[in-house]
């Protein structure tokens, strides 16, 4: 990241941003009930948040018959259309990161699998819309992450070159495609990644919380650090 100096952080937000464990766990129940399958566990389900319905469905069952995955899909959008929105929670942390990114001049976008306008009716719904500049969810490009696609995309319309960028997330697939895209990332540990996990795949974490991210940016920016070759816990 030449000069250190970013431009633009784009953020995943499944258990990045916001905790919605809770109406995910819900809603693939239902949508595993309604197909006759047997109900998963609370962990097993929340392990495989972060990969695309039909990727949760393949991992859950190990059925990898593509009518099955997207039915599962039908489904389960069709339970989150009614609890998603209410049973999701904005950590703490975020909505004073998002007013100090934007006070350093600093691009805020959301970069997931999750439905774009599911996005914007819970960050509506915590006021928090006008503080991201851009949201990129799964029904905007057709290859999802691990593919870089959504990315190189928000990069394209925030006209911010992938030097200058950050990727946060909390699942391995999210490194995969900040890699794959050429930006600099970093995880959280609100997913299922401990600080240890991070290290030993070679990637940057933060060491509490997503609400470190303003710091650990002026922190490399003073140094002359670039963000991608800073150090790893």
């Amino acid at each position: 990241m030449a000069g250190g100096h970013v431009k633009a952080i784009m953020f995943d937000f499944d258990l990045t941003l916001a905790d919605s464990s809770n109406g995910i766990v819900e809603c693939t129940r239902y949508a595993l009930r309604a197909m006759g399958i047997t109900e998963a566990e609370r962990e097993r389900i929340h392990s495989v948040i972060g990969l695309t319905l039909q990727g949760m469905f393949q991992t859950l069952t190990g059925n990898g018959e593509t009518e099955r995955a997207d039915e599962f899909a039908r489904l389960f959008v069709e339970r989150a259309d009614e609890v998603m929105v209410s049973s999701t929670q904005i950590y703490r942390e975020v909505p004073d990161l998002f007013e100090q990114l934007r006070g350093q001049g600093i691009n805020v976008a959301i970069v997931s699998s999750k439905f774009r306008y599911r996005i914007e009716s819970i960050l509506d719904a915590a006021r928090l819309r006008p503080l991201v500049d851009l949201i990129v969810g799964g029904e905007d490009v057709q290859r999802r992450k691990p593919h870089p696609d959504a990315l190189v995309l928000a990069l394209t319309h925030l006209r911010v070159p992938a030097a200058s960028a950050m990727y946060v997330g909390d699942h391995p697939v999210d490194a995969e495609a900040a890699r794959a895209a050429g930006v600099s990332f970093v995880g959280v540990l609100t997913g299922t990644m401990s600080a240890e996990h991070w290290s030993a795949r070679g990637e940057r974490c933060v060491k509490a919380h997503v609400g470190e991210l303003a710091q650990l940016v002026r922190g490399s920016e003073r140094a002359g650090v670039s963000v991608a070759d800073g150090h790893r816990p």
